[in-house]
Order: structure tokens, then sequence, then C-alpha cells
């Protein structure tokens, strides 16, 4: 699978990232047998949450077994330095490892919470700490809010090595500073920012609850996902070719295996077939910026 530099960091991340969030709704046999199977497609950067629910805990076997493979992301979504450095012990513990390559503020929000972190005693102090104690490698932030807010953190964290945002046609193609993430894509790259892109698979909200209950969603995803291999091939071939070191999978663990497959024969996509598809979706329903929809 084809690999990119990582921003400045180093490593050279494949063009898909595994997005272990999947493994949350596996057993044990199958989350060991999920990541066998990406592995053995040469994905070689993984990541996860502690509020994946068990991610952690069903990624920890095969990732201690092949932990030399696997550049690991995981992140947190505490902003005080007290509580950052128990969850990430905590991340640590569940994990069975001894570092984390990449670790990354969650889903940025508000400028106030951006202010919470940076501060003395914010979550970064904590970040910095176990950077220094060689617990963690890199510094990430992930967001899927206004483009505006990231670009406000880059500003304001000098040692930020990754970013994780949206990137799909469907907000490529809304008009306002509010969908501007190419925009964030070009000030990182300028910055050797790794970038991470994620909803590369959205392809619009779910109806109501009224509607469709939680529990009848053929997907477990927060958004719904595209699901015929045409558009996810398209999908991921937009997003690999938008200026992204690595697209992350959709989370439902049913449509991994296409994604996979999409990101090893993955080509390229020219200016003109993605202007066409830009133009074909430009008004879809999309669910971000998340707090457009809060």
């Amino acid at each position: 699978m084809e690999t990119r530099p990582l921003g400045d960091t180093g490593h050279d991340s494949t063009v898909m990232t595994f997005g272990a969030i999947a493994l949350n709704w596996l057993e044990q046999e199958g989350a060991d047998q999920m990541v066998e199977l990406v592995l053995d497609a040469g994905v070689n950067h993984f990541d996860v949450a502690p509020t994946y629910g068990d991610a952690e805990l069903k990624l920890g076997p095969k990732l201690r077994q092949h932990r030399e493979e696997i550049f690991l992301g995981c992140k947190t979504q505490e902003r005080t330095v007290d509580a950052a450095r128990a969850k990430l012990d905590r991340s640590l513990d569940r994990l069975g490892v001894d570092t984390i390559d990449l670790y990354q503020v969650h889903g940025l929000e508000y400028e106030e919470e951006l202010d919470t972190i940076t501060a003395e005693g914010g979550a970064l102090e904590a970040f910095r700490d176990a950077k220094a104690e060689g617990l963690v490698d890199n510094i990430g932030l992930t967001s899927h809010a206004d483009p505006d807010l990231i670009l406000d953190a880059v500003d304001r964290i000098d040692d930020l090595d990754t970013l994780m945002l949206p990137m799909n046609p469907v907000v490529a193609g809304k008009d306002g500073d509010e969908y501007d993430y190419e925009a964030v894509l070009e000030r990182a790259n300028e910055e050797g920012i790794g970038t991470l892109g994620i909803k590369a698979f959205a392809g619009g909200s779910w109806p109501p609850t009224d509607e469709l209950a939680q529990e009848d969603r053929p997907y477990c995803n927060w958004y719904r996902p595209v699901d015929t291999y045409e558009e996810v091939r398209e999908r991921f071939d937009f997003a690999a070719s938008s200026g992204l070191t690595s697209v992350i999978n959709a989370g439902d663990p049913k449509l991994v295996a296409m994604i996979l497959d999409a990101a090893r024969n993955y080509e390229g996509m020219d200016d003109a077939a993605r202007r066409s598809l830009v133009e074909r979706l430009r008004h879809d329903d999309s669910p971000v910026p998340e707090q457009l929809h809060h």
C-alpha cells in the first residue's frame, strides 16, 4: 500500500489509517481477525481512543504482537492536565504498551476548550510532560468543527505534529468559511503537519430518531455512510488525492474490507474527476462541521 510522510514526524503512514473504533462491535476473535486483515493489506497506522467502547482492549493483543509494525495513534477528550494524564495512563494500561506514537487532543469543538487546553494546567501540559518522559512521541489534534478554530489551534500550538480533519466531496462543494477544510489542509502542509482525513465516507445525516431509531440503523456510524463499492472507491480516491497524508476508514466493521480494497487499489484522482464529483454531490446533506448540527 502506498505510504506518505506524516508531516515532519519521520514516519511514513500508509494512505489508509485503520480506525480501530471498528473493533468495538466485534468479539475478541473477530477483532483479532480484523487486525490481521488490516496488517496483511499493508496498513501501518492505527488510530484508537478511550471513547470507542472496548476498542483499546480489543486492539491490545494483536497490537502487542505486532507492535513494531504499527504506528499507534490514541487520543483524549480531557482538557486539563491531571485528567489528560490519567486518561493517557489508562490507555497505556488498556492497550498494554509502553509508548503511544501519536497522542491527540480529541474532538476540539469550541474556542473555550482551546483556551483551557493551551493554558497553564491544560491538557497540552500533560502531553508535553508525557513526551519528555518518552511515553508519547508526537502530539496531534482532531476536530470536525469550524475550520477557523482548527487554524487558530495551529497558530497557538507550536509543537503540533498532526491534524485529523474532515475531507469529503460534499463538504468541499459547500460555500462558506465553515466548510473550508481545504484551507486547513493547505496550512498544515505548509507547516509540515501530518494530516489524517475523517468523514471521507459520510453520505449524510441519519433521518431523525423518530423516523429511524438508532438501533434500526444498518450501520453504527453516527453519520450515514456510503456503502456501495463504487461510492466507497470514489470517496477514498477523492480524500486520498486531496493532499492528506492518510484516510481513516468508516467506523462500522462491515465497511472495513471494502475500504481496504479501495486503499490497496488507489491510483489517484485527477482534478477533472474531483471537480465532477464535487459538482454532483455538493447539494447533499453534510454531517460536518459537527457543531452546526448541535
